[in-house]
């Protein structure tokens, strides 16, 4: 990731707090493609990242600006993979992690959070209620509060994924991007990047890839603001879904995601859990790369928009797997 870091939030002088993150694989998916009848389908694995996800990225640059500043401790509300990331990557910058996850995350979440030395509390309901615990008890003390957009820097390292994406395609856009949406700044970050490129000529202006935000039928605020026509998300009431990364009932970047969609000429759509379960089981089974529901779900929305027309399969379609199914393994029980 950091050989972008001309582009990234670090000065002269300063070594970047790094665990090897970025340059994930583009997968060029010939077997599911085949199965779709579409030659161009890939998928961006980002479950190659340090603990087994995308936030990663943004967690490597927050921690570096963040020891960069001269904090001691620093403090996240999380579904998981946030959690897991920070905790990691504080760890390796020598700073104090403070991580507050739902009460009922997954069992893996909270213990890797604890295997990288962070203080994890558990809070009675969603990630909301986990914010507001955070900064309730963090603020006073002072802590480094590295949720969604609370800093600007996780985005800065997000955006890297629209760069690896050109790069790894000869400096082109893919025609769509089908992207799984929680709090949603990996679609808002590639949206800059994509921006900061054609400003400095690596890419030539042109048509820019259609955004597809997916969300799950059980937490889906984007898409029903984009339906109706909203510029912000109302609050989801009950949010519930498999995918913990989905489980998010208000985007603080909510207007930031829903301009990229509409700009871009995209859509959004939510997708069942068990299409998502499926999903992940396909495209392991397919081409061996490690799916969380997450990115089952994308798959599950390329197939309803070939079905409705809205993909055609001769264009270029980009499938994000933001993380990996080791974390979700249960979710596969009963299965044969």
């Amino acid at each position: 990731m950091w050989r972008y870091r001309e582009l990234m939030p670090v000065f002269d002088g300063e070594r970047p707090v790094s665990l090897g993150e970025g340059f994930t694989p583009l997968v060029h998916a010939t077997r599911l493609g085949g199965r779709l009848g579409m030659e161009r389908l890939f998928i961006k694995d980002e479950s190659l990242n340090p603990t087994n996800s995308f936030k990663a990225r943004g967690q490597s640059a927050a921690i570096t600006r963040a020891r960069g500043l001269g904090v001691e401790t620093v403090s996240v509300p999380s579904a998981g993979n946030a959690g897991n990331a920070m905790a990691a990557y504080a760890a390796k910058a020598g700073l104090r992690a403070e991580v507050f996850l739902p009460k009922d995350v997954k069992t893996p979440f909270a213990r890797e959070c604890l295997l990288y030395g962070a203080a994890v509390t558990l809070v009675d309901g969603l990630i909301t209620d986990a914010a507001r615990v955070a900064a309730e008890k963090g603020a006073p003390l002072g802590w480094y509060d590295v949720s969604t957009l609370k800093e600007p820097y996780r985005i800065e390292g997000k955006k890297t994924m629209a760069y690896e994406l050109a790069e790894q395609m000869g400096w082109r856009y893919p025609d769509w991007i089908l992207y799984p949406t929680g709090g949603g700044t990996g679609m808002v970050g590639m949206w800059k990047a994509f921006e900061e490129m054609e400003a400095i000529g690596w890419v030539a202006p042109q048509q820019r890839p259609r955004m597809v935000s997916v969300q799950a039928d059980g937490c889906a605020p984007i898409v029903r603001a984009f339906d109706q026509g909203l510029e912000k998300a109302p609050m989801w009431e009950h949010a519930a879904t498999v995918a913990d990364g989905l489980r998010v009932p208000r985007a603080i970047g909510d207007f930031l995601i829903l301009r990229a969609v509409r700009e871009s000429g995209g859509t959004a759509l939510s997708v069942p859990d068990t299409e998502m379960i499926d999903g992940m089981i396909r495209i392991g089974s397919a081409e061996g790369v490690s799916a969380a529901p997450e990115g089952g779900a994308a798959l599950a929305a390329l197939e309803r928009l070939l079905t409705r027309g809205i993909i055609q399969r001769h264009e270029s379609v980009v499938l994000f797997n933001t993380g990996g199914a080791l974390k979700y393994l249960d979710a596969l029980a009963g299965r044969s």
